[in-house]
């Protein structure tokens, strides 16, 4: 199949695709955890976690598209496809016009110098054992092996500048440094081998709140003066609406929405974006703007038939219980799947 820019996205350099991209996981354990009885007779019984679901995005160079959810909807299982630390079940992945979900680690080196990833966590993702100094020149002598010493040096030191770790620092290990500065490490090493894109996963999370914006500040500012593309997946919406061009949000490892940032803090049509929408505190407004949704939220071991959704949703009818929706162009320049919303059975 040829790579073709995502029909949900205007027309501009689109510097990652992913196709109809479907990632499960196989957590039967060994044959006799299989071994089940059903109706008097010994069956065996696989157990599968249905965790990103027929995803297709498009990202643009130089935007930053936030995917949103719940935890366990499958974003960062999608982040992790992405960067091929999964292998998809079906579906294709292309970097600008090269499909790179089949290739091989070592014809994936060359895309691994344009494609950095941001942990969630800066301790587990930074080895205790190795120095700052060591950390990030790893990826520098690996990926240019003809590159001297001095400019070695200079590159390390440039770039801990520019993340605000003094390079004097080069020589402590991870566990000297606070939270936000190892995070800020972590965003070092992601930027010491000039990339072009960067998955984010949850990267502020795990971080005080008072050191949130400092990081997101440094991700946007890097941005700005790399052209860097980002992918960023993280649950807080409040981050989403300060650092992204568009965000998509996600369920049960499907596609609600995907929408202009700005749209979608104005005028969300998913009932379950709204709903996500409903639970930031706002000054001055009451709880009773919060809509609270019904029903259980369904495990992705079993994924309800139809609309993943519809055993939550106030507008669900039959066809929303029997037909999966797909992602339908609006005039806003969002794109839903909602059936209630094809047919203008939900709220304006």
């Amino acid at each position: 199949m040829s790579n073709k820019p995502d029909e949900n996205l205007p027309t501009r350099e689109v510097i990652l695709s992913v196709n109809r991209v479907v990632k499960h996981f196989d957590i039967s354990g060994g044959l006799l955890d299989q071994l089940k009885f059903k109706n008097g007779k010994l069956m065996r019984q696989r157990t599968t976690v249905k965790a990103v679901n027929d995803v297709t995005l498009s990202i643009n160079k130089g935007e930053t598209l936030s995917v949103v959810g719940e935890s366990g909807c499958g974003k960062s299982t999608l982040a992790r496809v992405v960067m091929g630390l999964y292998p998809p079940n079906s579906g294709e992945i292309y970097y600008r016009s090269h499909r790179i979900d089949r290739l091989s680690h070592e014809k994936m080196l060359p895309f691994r110098k344009k494609m950095q990833m941001i942990f969630q966590d800066p301790y587990a993702s930074l080895n205790p054992r190795k120095t700052v100094q060591q950390t990030l020149e790893e990826p520098l002598r690996f990926h240019n092996p003809a590159m001297d010493t001095a400019s070695v040096e200079h590159k390390i030191a440039e770039v801990m500048e520019q993340v605000g770790v003094n390079p004097a620092w080069r020589g402590r290990y991870p566990h000297e440094f606070s939270g936000g500065q190892r995070q800020r490490i972590s965003i070092a090493r992601a930027l010491v081998l000039d990339p072009e894109f960067i998955v984010a996963d949850e990267p502020v999370s795990a971080l005080d709140v008072s050191i949130q914006a400092q990081i997101l500040n440094l991700l946007m500012d890097a941005g700005r003066d790399r052209g860097l593309t980002y992918l960023f997946i993280t649950h807080d919406l409040s981050v989403v609406q300060h650092i992204s061009t568009r965000v998509a949000v996600m369920y049960l490892g499907t596609l609600c929405e995907v929408a202009r940032a700005d749209e979608m803090f104005i005028r969300a049509r998913h009932p379950y974006t709204r709903a996500l929408l409903s639970a930031i505190p706002k000054i001055g407004e009451t709880r009773a703007k919060h809509i609270k949704l019904k029903g259980e939220v369904p495990t992705p071991v079993n994924l309800p038939t139809g609309c993943v959704f519809h055993g939550r949703c106030v507008y669900a009818d039959a066809r929303c219980s029997a037909e999966v929706p797909k992602l339908t162009a609006l005039d806003s320049g969002s794109f839903v799947a909602c059936h209630a919303v094809e047919e203008g059975r939900e709220i304006k």
